[in-house]
């Protein structure tokens, strides 16, 4: 097969840059301004479902290599770091745009905090932690937290007046979560991987939930609450209880990582 077998990860990673590029187009409607804010999140999301594709074909055809970790990070830099990070910031642009304008240095930090910590996160994976914890990623990871800055967006920008009222507190709920969770992929918080785990009947459940968001994310373009509300509360689950979790086991996780260095 040869050097050949490297291009089916790399066509998985290719369509997540480009997915992530498109994402930031449609967002500032350089290329449609129906509904920008829908579809730049709806990029992302497609960036989040295919993300694991690339390594998994990678493994597939025994075709893993330096060049493909770097090109992943740099896809996974424009489509969770700098996609979201467009989404939310146009969002308010858009659709509140006197808000926008009395806080254009708010929205300025979070923006760069957000963007910062994404590429630092990357970087710090690809030099220290990708073979360092085997069960727990250190900080939150970017797929993860573009996840959820999307779904949130959209989520928000359906409830009726959301935007509409510029003196509520709860507008300043989109730009407040850029910024924490630009801050969690930088934390030394661990969260659990999602990998197939001794418990069978815990590896059925998670396999079910897995194929379930799957096509709750493709279907994310109709906006139906059902699907907004199911993927909303899936994240901020998985988040809450892991990161909950990964604090409890902390001692223990660092403890293994050190012995397997040995």
């Amino acid at each position: 097969m040869g050097k050949t077998r490297f291009i089916l990860p790399n066509i998985f990673t290719s369509l997540n840059f480009l997915l992530g590029a498109f994402s930031i187009c449609w967002t500032t409607g350089a290329f449609s301004s129906s509904d920008p804010i829908l579809m730049g999140a709806y990029f992302i999301i497609l960036c989040v479902l295919l993300d694991k594709l690339d390594g998994f074909a990678a493994r597939l055809v025994n075709a893993s290599s330096e060049f493909g970790a770097q090109f992943d990070s740099l896809a996974d830099l424009i489509a969770f770091g700098l996609a979201p990070a467009f989404c939310i910031i146009f969002a308010y642009k858009n659709l509140a745009p006197s808000f926008f304008e009395a806080n254009t240095a708010l929205m300025a930090v979070a923006f760069s905090v957000y963007v910062l910590c994404a590429a630092m996160r990357l970087a710090k994976y690809n030099a220290c932690d990708s073979d360092a914890y085997h069960h727990h990623f250190s900080g939150v990871p970017t797929t993860f937290v573009g996840a959820i800055n999307a779904i949130a967006i959209v989520f928000l920008k359906n409830r009726e007046g959301f935007f509409a009222d510029t003196t509520s507190g709860t507008l300043y709920i989109p730009v407040v979560l850029l910024l924490i969770t630009g801050i969690l992929m930088v934390s030394p918080l661990f969260l659990p991987k999602l990998q197939p785990r001794k418990n069978k009947a815990f590896n059925i459940f998670q396999a079910v939930i897995i194929v379930i968001t799957y096509v709750a994310g493709f279907t994310f373009i109709t906006e139906k609450p059902i699907v907004l509300g199911f993927l909303l509360v899936l994240v901020g689950c998985y988040m809450s209880i892991g990161l909950a979790v990964g604090l409890i086991q902390r001692k223990s996780i660092i403890e293994e990582a050190k012995a397997s260095k040995k």
